[in-house]
C-alpha cells in the first residue's frame, strides 16, 4: 500500500529584532504583523510637513507641564522605535504625557504605547499607515492620532473610542487649526505645506 505524499506547507519565518538591526540605515525598518517592512527616507513634502508639525509642538508642549489647558506636559519625537507587543513601529512623530513619562528611557526604543501618534501618509505609505499600522495603535490603546496629507494639504484628527477609532475633525488647505490633543496651540496649516 503506498501513502501518497501530502505537501508540506512552509510557514514564512517571522521577522526578528536583528533583521530589523540589519536593515541599512538609509531606509526606515518596522515589524508588523511578523513582516520585516522597509520604507525609503520621505521625499521633500512628506519630511517638510513632519518638520513643520515636529517643530511647532516640540516648541510649544515639549516641556513641563502648566496651569491646566496651557501648553506643556508633553514629550513630542520625530521617528521613534516603539515596541507594540511583536510589532516595532516607527511613526513619524509621537507624544508621550510627561505624566506617564516623567523621565526619558535610556534604552533605544519605548515599549510604552504613546498618547499621540501622527502619521504623514504619502502615495507608497498610506496603505500601510491605514491597513496595518491604526489597528496596531487601536489595540495598544493611542488615544489620539493624527494622519496629514502633504500632497492634498489635509489633517484627519482621531480619537479612540472603545476599540475603534473616530474621526473628531478634518482639516484642509489654510486653516489655522487647533487639533486634539493639543488643543491649547494652533497651527496655521500653511506652514505645513511650505504655503506660508
Amino acid at each position: 500500500m503506498t501513502h501518497a505524499m501530502l505537501p508540506t506547507v512552509e510557514r514564512a519565518r517571522r521577522a526578528t529584532y536583528a533583521d530589523l538591526v540589519a536593515v541599512p540605515e538609509h531606509l526606515i525598518a518596522e515589524i508588523i504583523d511578523g513582516e520585516l517592512i522597509t520604507s525609503p527616507r520621505p521625499a521633500p513634502p512628506h519630511a517638510l510637513a513632519t518638520s513643520a508639525i515636529g517643530a511647532l509642538l516640540f516648541d510649544r508642549f515639549n516641556r513641563p507641564s502648566g496651569p491646566p489647558g496651557a501648553e506643556g506636559g508633553w514629550w513630542i519625537l520625530d521617528e521613534p522605535e516603539i515596541h507594540l507587543g511583536e510589532d516595532v513601529l516607527v511613526p513619524d512623530l509621537a507624544g508621550w504625557r510627561r505624566d506617564r513619562i516623567p523621565r526619558m528611557p535610556e534604552k533605544a526604543w519605548f515599549e510604552l504605547s504613546p498618547d499621540w501618534v501622527c502619521e504623514v501618509i504619502s502615495p507608497s505609505s498610506g496603505r500601510l499607515d491605514r491597513v496595518r499600522k491604526m489597528p496596531i495603535y487601536a489595540r495598544e490603546g493611542v488615544p489620539h492620532l493624527w494622519l496629514v496629507d502633504p500632497i492634498l494639504h489635509t489633517l484627519e484628527v482621531y480619537r479612540l473610542e472603545g476599540a475603534r477609532w473616530s474621526v473628531v475633525a478634518a482639516h484642509g488647505g489654510e486653516e489655522a487649526v487647533a487639533a486634539s490633543p493639543f488643543e491649547a496651540g494652533s497651527a496655521d496649516l500653511r506652514r505645513w505645506w511650505g504655503d506660508a
